[in-house]
């Protein structure tokens, strides 16, 4: 299974559907919310060079924003 990072903030909505996409598919990932964790912020601008969100990490492989498309692609959905 592949390893699944989203970060995220709890107003963004679209890391809710992109947490949504996840639950629909039986995706498990770990949530790093950045705007009350300074060092899973200062983490995902290192990883994306971005400070928006979502940024989603699958195994390496990063994603700035809900792309429905590329997730299901990168999890072999």
């Amino acid at each position: 299974m592949a390893k699944v990072t989203i970060y995220s903030t709890p107003t963004c909505v679209f890391c809710k559907m992109a947490k949504a996409f996840f639950a629909a598919n039986k995706v498990e990932y770990a949530e790093k919310d950045v705007a009350a964790d300074l060092e899973a912020r200062k983490e995902m601008v290192e990883k994306s060079g971005q400070l928006g969100v979502p940024v989603i990490d699958i195994d390496g492989a990063i994603t700035v924003g809900f792309d429905k498309d590329r997730l299901s692609e990168l999890l072999h959905l």
